[in-house]
């Protein structure tokens, strides 16, 4: 039903009030003269929508992806047009490949001015067609309700991801009476009994079956069917790549996390295993190692893939059973499902446990300063409930392998490999639960992406800790580089600030940390401060360049690779 016919109201007005029936709570923006109407309109909603201000367009855009992989909701973001919205698109990128819900509103050239290549115009339809769910410009005042609804139902609705809206500035400025409309629905999506049934004889028939999790819209229900799922029947539990809050890895059931940076002890047991079971997920390149450890187009495995989105089932991998549900959907399903006899498998699930367990157990690594102990340290000292929040780069692998990650709400982490986005991960997550406790992981290559948006920490006070990894260059790509062409590393090398100081200029505490048995008081030192004074925190930690991963040097992956080629 719509609401009785409203009064006269300007774009902007009716936007923000469409918005808040929405139950948008926040939004991230960057200012613009091109969406003026809007920010006006925020006045009348102050009890209800809070704006944050945030430095850079591509830092807005990862708070949005990250408020909408925390909620499930669409994160909602504004920016200007033309550079705003390039600013903003790798945001939308994240979003699209993490299937997380996600609105973009970009301010547009007025109707009268299209065409012509006016200042900052760019047609947003072809500039982000193949990195959102749905690309649409609002040409009519007396139409944004109708666009607005549709916009959170495509977002969250099927395969979650990001829509894009352009709001020329005529529809902003212009006048209509026109009723809102109400909040949309999210929809669970069923297995049918018979494709139940049919997974439920491939399980009971399967010796060595393996259950792998991931994608978004989990709730803890979910979650909580799907760990009662796995004990009946008996089925060790992955996550898939930079999923890690979709299963509590506390359980007796965890395995691991699926993905680059595995363990070879987990690699084999996929490998081997006669069933694979893939709720929620893609199964993406990082996933399969590069579609490897489940082969494209016909996994060695049995698969039965269990995705919202029926285009997606059978287009990299061809399942001998495809089930079209999203993830509470199937959860809900499967709560009634009973394995048909005794099938014997423990042994295997207490055996995965036992070695995620040992996994834990720091590796040894060059130099005075171990990241491996650090983010075992880390894992130490944080409650259950913290979220680790990383960008890219394999300083990311330290706490993804010592985290032992409770569920959801404790990991943000872009499975698209975006660089930049730990700090407004970690922004976003403190405004959303100003109670917990939030640890950003970063690089200093990758902290410099979106380093600015400290002054959102400052500004709003969020007693944030992050941890700037110091080795001076590019370390993934020397890694590559050193693969590929090893021993003629180049361009990769950087002269560094001092990020103690940089941080102290944003009001916060920074301290350097430069040898193992320093790294735990220091860290204790930096979240007391963040919890007593709701201001970020650093630790900037210089570390040996060779150790450039879990058990893995520079120096080795050269000999390697020069051994290859000689």
């Amino acid at each position: 039903m719509t609401s009785p016919l409203s009064p006269l109201r300007n774009g902007g007005q009716i936007l923000m009030q469409q918005l808040r029936i929405q139950g948008v709570k926040r939004i991230f923006m960057v200012a613009g003269e091109s969406y003026l109407p809007c920010i006006d309109a925020l006045n009348e909603h102050t009890d209800a929508i809070e704006p944050i201000l945030c430095r850079q367009e591509g830092g807005a855009a990862f708070m949005a992806e990250a408020y909408g992989k925390i909620t499930g909701e669409p994160g909602v973001c504004f920016v200007t047009r033309g550079p705003g919205a390039t600013n903003a698109s790798i945001g939308v990128h994240t979003a699209f490949q993490d299937s997380t819900p996600m609105i973009l509103f970009v301010g547009q050239v007025g109707n009268d001015h299209c065409e012509r290549e006016a200042f900052q115009e760019i047609d947003y339809r072809r500039m982000f067609g193949q990195m959102a769910k749905w690309v649409a410009q609002i040409d009519r005042t007396d139409r944004i309700p109708e666009f607005i609804a549709r916009a959170f139902a495509v977002a969250v609705n099927g395969r979650p991801g990001p829509v894009v809206l352009a709001l020329p500035e005529d529809t902003l400025w212009g006048q209509a009476a026109v009723s809102d409309l109400p909040r949309y629905q999210h929809h669970r999506i069923h297995p049918g009994e018979d494709e139940l049934q049919r997974m439920k004889d491939l399980l009971d028939q399967a010796e060595r079956p393996f259950l792998l999790l991931g994608g978004s819209g989990w709730t803890q229900q979910a979650v909580n069917q799907m760990a009662d799922f796995a004990e009946r029947f008996q089925l060790p539990v992955g996550t898939a790549w930079r999923r890690l809050e979709c299963f509590d890895q506390r359980h007796p059931n965890a395995a691991g996390q699926v993905g680059w940076g595995m363990t070879p002890e987990l690699q084999q047991r996929l490998q081997q295993a006669d069933l694979v079971l893939a709720v929620g997920t893609r199964l993406g390149e990082a996933t399969t190692l590069g579609y490897t450890l489940i082969e494209s187009p016909v996994p060695r495995q049995t698969l039965v893939h269990v995705y919202p989105d029926p285009q997606e089932l059978g287009r990299v991998f061809v399942p001998a059973l495809g089930i079209v549900a999203n993830v509470t959907g199937f959860a809900q399903a499967v709560a009634h499902l009973r394995p048909a006899h005794v099938n014997g498998r423990q042994a295997q699930v207490v055996q995965a446990h036992a070695q995620f367990l040992g996994s834990l157990k720091p590796l040894p690594s060059p130099g005075p300063m171990s990241l491996d102990h650090a983010a075992a340290t880390v894992d130490q000292i944080v409650p259950d409930d913290a979220c680790i929040t990383v960008g890219a780069g394999n300083f990311a692998l330290y706490p993804h392998r010592y985290r032992r990650f409770c569920g959801l709400g404790t990991s943000l982490a872009p499975a698209v490999g975006s660089m930049g986005y730990g700090l407004p991960a970690a922004i976003s997550a403190k405004l959303h639960n100003r109670s917990q406790t939030v640890v950003c992981y970063a690089g200093d290559g990758c902290f410099q992406m979106t380093l600015q948006e400290l002054g959102v920490a400052m500004q709003y006070r969020l007693g944030i800790v992050v941890l700037v990894f110091n080795n001076g260059m590019w370390g993934t790509i020397r890694a590559h580089q050193e693969r590929e062409f090893p021993a003629r590393a180049i361009a990769l090398n950087f002269q560094n600030p001092d990020f103690t100081q940089i941080i102290k200029g944003y009001g916060g505490y920074g301290e350097v940390v430069e040898r193992t048995e320093d790294f735990r008081a220091a860290f204790e030192r930096a979240l007391t401060f963040a919890n007593e004074h709701q201001l970020p925190a650093l630790l900037e930690i210089r570390y040996d360049p060779d150790g450039i991963a879990p058990g893995q040097t520079l120096g080795g992956i050269r000999a390697a690779a020069l051994q290859r080629g000689s």
